[in-house]
This record gives structure tokens, C-alpha cells and sequence, in this order.
């Protein structure tokens, strides 16, 4: 592991055989690109980042993985998005994803494959989740990918409320000539669901169609696929190789909970997202894939994204 000076910021760099990650660990300990040598030489960009990426509202970067916490996607309460109640029933501001992505983390430990880092709370994320917690970040890097763990300890005398996620963005396309039709996402999902601007969410019935939807499908923007048959999904050329895969690693009870999330922002956006959270937005409000972390005790939220 290295660091060096990019965009006027600390970056520190992990080259893991023919794997290069970037991460700023302070700025909402975020991986900000992953790059891979491939065998004829040239370079293939798996996770996308700007190179006019605006530190100021590191929020708003379209790149790298935003981390969500404590909550994925937006929260309403009573039809009105930002908000969301808590335990005792009390309305607390809610910013969509959370607070993590635009937080200040700080860097614990590090290794030649690996790194943790904890978020810092300000008066912002205190007045939105008003526990005693702590929450942490990890990297484990290796040669075709990486696991990324979110940690949330509990250190209050009752249950806590989470559901976290990842808000991967992908280089699409990936190799010269192709376009968005050019690529497929293969997603094992019984029901799909869209998050309504009143915070309802209504549902998609997949049971009749494919697994398998072309990038250039417009139903696949904003869609929240549940009811998974598998760990995740995988994307890659039509009929080709060189597939990217992307699975829940940890024990679930309940499957069908897991969500997996498709979007971009335009038609010429230089990405496309791919985004595993631990359930549907909103969930607050209709607990569909909300955990509590019991008091003294931590849990975890693993993905694994790597090379198929």
C-alpha cells in the first residue's frame, strides 16, 4: 500500500497481482476506482471515477462506491422524503442514503490487501440517528476483486435500527466500439419494485420474464429487485466473458429481504449502477429488510465483488 497526491487529496493505492484499488479512507472511506492489467496488456476500468470529481460535495460524486448507512435509498414519513421516525417515534431528519457517504471517516489500520477505516459523527449524523454506536468500514483486496464489510456495533442498552448498502458505479461500456446493448445484467430475482415519490413502493411483478435484461432496457433504471434466487447477479457482454459478479456473502435468514438495485443517470453515462443493499428503501417505515443490532453486540454486512 502507497499514497500520493490526486485531485489536491491523500489517495492510497493497493496493487494486488494484476488488481489496483484507489480509496480515500477520510473522504466517506470511499474505494474511488479499481483497475485491472489485463493479459495483452491494456487496462480494464471496473469501477468508474470522474476526473473532475468535486471534493466539496464528495456526496454528490457519481463514482467509486458511496457507502450507505445507516439507511439505503430515501425515507418518508407521511409521504414526505428526508424523513424518517425513530424508536421512541420521534421525526429526525434522514438525507437519501444516509450520512456516510458525505461523513469524515478515520483510518484505524492497514496491510499490504486490506484496510478499516470508522466513521467520525458530527452534529448532522447525530440529529439523524441519535444512538451511541460505532460504525466501520473494510476492504480485503485481492487479485480478481474485493469484500467489503460495514460493521455497526451497538453500544446503546437497546436494539438499534440499520439497513445499509453499496452504491457501486460500474464502467459501462467497458470495451471500445460497444455500447449499452452490447452488455447484459443476469439478476436471479422473483419481484422487482419501484420507489414511489409519496415513499410507497409498488410492485413489479418479474415471474413471467427473462433474468437476463440488456443495459439499454429503460425498465431497468430505478428498478429494486427482491426475492432473490441466488447470492446476487452478474454482468458482462451478451454471449461473451469477462463478467463481473456481485453477491451478499454473509448468513441470511431471509432472503427474499436482500435487494439489488440497477441505475444510471442518463443514457451516455459513462456508468451504470449495481447496488446490493440489505433491503428496499424506506425501511423504517415498512421494515422490509430492517435489522436491529442487539445491545453490546455488532453485526455485519458483507458483499463481494470480483471478476467471474
Amino acid at each position: 500500500m502507497e499514497t500520493f497526491e490526486y485531485q489536491g487529496r491523500k489517495i492510497h493505492r493497493w496493487s494486488v497481482g494484476a488488481s489496483t484499488f484507489l480509496v480515500d479512507p477520510v473522504s466517506g472511506a470511499r474505494l474511488i476506482s479499481w483497475f485491472v492489467e489485463m493479459a495483452d496488456g491494456s487496462v480494464r476500468d471496473v469501477i468508474h471515477w470522474p476526473e473532475d470529481a468535486d471534493y466539496e460535495n464528495v456526496g454528490k460524486v457519481r463514482g467509486g462506491n458511496p457507502i450507505l448507512f445507516p439507511f439505503a435509498g430515501r425515507c418518508h414519513v407521511g409521504g414526505k422524503p428526508g424523513l424518517w421516525q425513530d424508536l421512541s417515534g420521534k421525526t429526525r431528519p434522514m438525507p437519501q442514503h444516509g450520512f456516510a457517504r458525505d461523513s469524515v471517516f478515520e483510518l484505524q489500520d492497514a496491510s499490504e490487501t486490506r484496510f478499516r477505516a470508522v466513521l467520525l459523527t458530527d452534529e448532522n449524523a447525530v440529529e439523524a440517528y441519535p444512538y451511541n454506536y460505532e460504525f466501520q468500514v473494510s476492504y480485503f483486496f485481492n487479485d480478481l476483486g474485493f469484500l467489503v464489510e460495514l460493521s455497526l456495533r451497538n453500544l446503546e442498552e437497546f436494539p438499534i435500527p440499520w439497513s445499509p448498502g453499496h452504491h457501486f458505479y460500474f464502467t459501462l461500456p467497458w470495451h471500445e466500439g460497444f455500447i449499452r446493448d452490447s452488455y447484459e445484467i443476469q439478476i436471479p430475482a422473483k419481484r422487482a419494485l419501484r420507489h414511489l415519490e409519496n415513499g410507497e413502493l409498488q410492485p413489479e411483478d418479474l415471474e413471467k420474464r427473462a433474468e437476463s435484461f440488456s443495459f439499454e432496457d429503460a425498465s431497468l433504471v430505478n428498478r429494486i429487485h427482491t426475492h432473490l434466487k441466488g447470492s446476487g447477479c452478474k454482468f458482462g457482454p451478451k454471449g461473451g466473458e469477462e463478467f463481473v459478479t456481485v453477491r451478499f456473502k454473509e448468513p441470511e435468514s431471509l432472503p427474499s429481504s436482500r435487494a439489488l438495485v440497477t441505475w444510471t443517470e442518463s443514457k451516455d453515462a459513462p456508468f451504470y449502477c449495481v447496488e446490493p443493499w440489505m433491503g428496499p428503501p424506506n425501511s423504517p417505515a415498512h421494515r422490509n429488510g430492517l435489522q436491529f443490532v442487539n445491545p453490546g453486540q455488532a453485526a455485519a454486512f458483507t458483499v463481494e465483488v470480483s471478476l467471474a
